[in-house]
């Protein structure tokens, strides 16, 4: 199949497998090696005890902003609806798109359990999250409008908010969906897809959607995400990613669920080092990551987000995208 899309490529700062400090020089080198953007994960626990971090996201992005020039910043994904309430993400992203010269998108999704419940208001079914967001999304895009919002919805209760410091440019907002209740319910809200599985239902069915039943103007992305773990052993990498990744393949329907490490623990296992193996390049094999990345170009997605696990392998990784990952995928996918 002949792929009609470049696809630009990013590097993902995973904030559950590094400390602060090494995520911001992380983020320069990415920049440094040709990364064309650069998302972070927003999570108040990791995945597994493995991973061992957890640092706060926006601090993180700030002092990326202001460590890098080029590349574009995105969370991947924040969620709205409990741990913070919309009208705080908006004043925060606005912030963001000021420290960063225009070079921030929002990513926002419904979250998951492991990091919502912490603040003990309960953790409430799909159905109920997505009108949350949908409200979220609402109140979001009137503080970017600026101006005063009062709301009194069904969920949030906003008074007299005000963005006082307001880019001029507007910021993008990109979020998750899983499948097409999600891409019919969001697609008018925002601009950009956010999906971890590269389905081009998804793409046609938003695509379809906008077309229809959206006021927003320009270029929609697509923006994917996979894990892949370099390391010229090539076993050494495949046990790496089964300890500190294997929970990757249960889905979004079950890892939303999930209320803790533990739980993430026992859920994933009776995974095998094959079964990770199978579904994560690893080693230093250029062709499986070209491969991996087949899918997304297929379904239609115009950008992927690389996860390198592993947050003490990644000065190896750097050359290794730079010489070859990097030309490689750019030769067979195009890119800027």
């Amino acid at each position: 199949m002949i792929v009609a899309l470049m696809i630009s490529f990013g590097y993902t700062l995973f904030t559950e497998q590094a400390p602060p400090q090494q995520l911001v020089s992380d983020a320069v080198a990415a920049e440094a090696v040709g990364f064309d953007f650069a998302v972070s994960s927003d999570h108040y626990s990791p995945w597994l005890d493995a991973q061992g971090h957890a640092s706060y996201c926006w601090s993180v992005l700030g002092a990326v902003a202001h460590a890098t020039q080029r590349m574009e910043l995105m969370t991947y994904v924040t969620c709205p609806i409990i741990r913070y309430h919309p009208a705080v993400v908006a004043q925060k992203a606005a912030t963001m798109q000021l420290l960063s010269g225009g070079r921030f998108t929002l990513g926002v999704g419904a979250g998951e359990n492991l990091n919502e419940h912490i603040v003990a208001e309960g953790w409430p079914p799909v159905n109920v999250r997505h009108a949350m967001l949908d409200e979220a999304l609402q109140i979001i895009n009137r503080l970017f409008d600026g101006g005063y919002v009062n709301h009194h919805g069904e969920h949030f209760q906003v008074d007299s908010a005000k963005l006082w410091d307001l880019p001029e440019q507007r910021v993008p907002i990109g979020v998750a969906v899983s499948g097409s209740q999600s891409v019919r319910r969001f697609s008018g809200l925002v601009d950009h897809l956010i999906a971890t599985e590269p389905k081009a239902e998804l793409v046609s069915e938003w695509d379809a959607a906008r077309k229809t039943g959206s006021t927003r103007q320009g270029r929609s992305r697509k923006i994917g995400q996979l894990p892949i773990c370099y390391d010229t052993d090539r076993q050494a990498a495949i046990e790496r990613a089964h300890q500190q990744m294997r929970w990757f393949a249960g889905g979004w329907k079950v890892n939303s669920e999930l209320p803790s490490t533990t739980a993430f623990a026992a859920a994933s296992q009776f995974a095998r080092l094959e079964d990770v193996a199978s579904s994560i390049p690893c080693g230093d094999d250029v062709d499986a990551v070209v491969e991996a990345i087949r899918p997304f170009a297929d379904a239609g997605f115009t950008d992927v987000a690389l996860v390198q696990i592993g947050g003490g392998h990644q000065r190896e990784f750097f050359p290794f995208a730079q010489d070859r990952l990097l030309p490689a995928l750019r030769s067979e996918y195009g890119g800027r």
